[in-house]
Formats: structure tokens, sequence, C-alpha cells
């Protein structure tokens, strides 16, 4: 699941399994993003009792996705039990230039960055699952917030 996740974020295999650092830096975005380390993994409130499944936190370094000079990542963790058959949520955070780390949005699904682009030069973020036509969502100056669906850069309509 994490080379999908690297793929799909347009890393490659050589970033796809990030174990947890206890580097200062790490620790500040796994905070940021709710975590605490627990029971040897960064954990979110997902509370996932300990399933074969589980992946714990795990940090894909985006680099700076919208310009600003600031570095993105976004933070994953894995867990059918807690995430059903999209099996990863995931967190989007921002270098903030106090160096601290600001929550941008956390969804459930696999984060696929797009080239689209909402406010502010934010990239536009499909939510990948299973299926064909995800929901993709785009920056609004405030929040990401639901825009369109799409399928391999295609526009779709989601089955009912």
């Amino acid at each position: 699941m994490r080379v999908f996740l690297a793929l799909a974020i347009g890393l490659g295999a050589s970033a796809a399994i990030a174990a947890p650092s206890p580097s200062k830096s790490d620790r500040a975005i796994f905070a940021a993003a709710g975590m605490v380390w627990k029971g040897g993994a960064w954990r979110s409130n997902c509370d996932d009792p300990g399933t074969a499944g589980y992946l714990g936190g795990a940090i894909e370094r985006l680099g700076d996705i919208n310009g600003d000079g600031r570095e993105e990542v976004i933070v994953t963790e894995g867990s059918s039990y807690c995430y059903g058959t999209a099996e990863t949520a995931f967190w989007l955070l921002s270098a903030q230039p106090d160096g601290k780390w600001r929550l941008i949005h956390r969804d459930t699904g696999v984060p696929m960055v797009l080239k689209t682009r909402g406010m502010a030069n934010w990239p536009d973020v499909a939510i990948g699952g299973p299926g064909f036509c995800f929901p993709v969502k785009r920056w609004n100056g405030t929040a990401y917030v639901p825009n369109r669906f799409e399928y391999e850069g295609k526009r779709c309509r989601p089955a009912r």
C-alpha cells in the first residue's frame, strides 16, 4: 500500500516506506497531525486494536507544492478497521513561517496531488479508494472543499 501511495502522490518507490524517526521535526509533524507514539508506531485516535494490516503513521515528503517556499508533507495511516475499504487516512500539513506545522486537510482515502490548482496555488487533491471515479477537492482559500469527480484526468460521475 505504501508503494501505491508514493506513486499516487508522485514520489516513486524509493520514498515509499517511511519509518518513524525520532527527529524533532518529524515529532512536530506527527503532533500537528494529532498523532501520538504508542505501541511502537505513530497512531491517530482511530483505535485500531492491532489488526494484521495496521500501518502506523508515516511521512510522505512532498516538497513545496504551492510555491510559498515552505515544505508540505502528507502523513498517512493504514487500517481497514478504521478506514474501511479505502484502508488509508491522510493529513496534509504545511510548514509555517514560525517553524510550526499547520494541518491543512485531513481525509480518508489515498491522496493524489494533481496538477490543477485552487486558490493561492494549492494543488487539487483527488481522494482515491475503491472504484474508478474519485472525488477531487480544491483549496478555496480556507479549506479543501469538493470540486468534481474524475478518473485518470477525465471528469466522471460516481456510480450510485
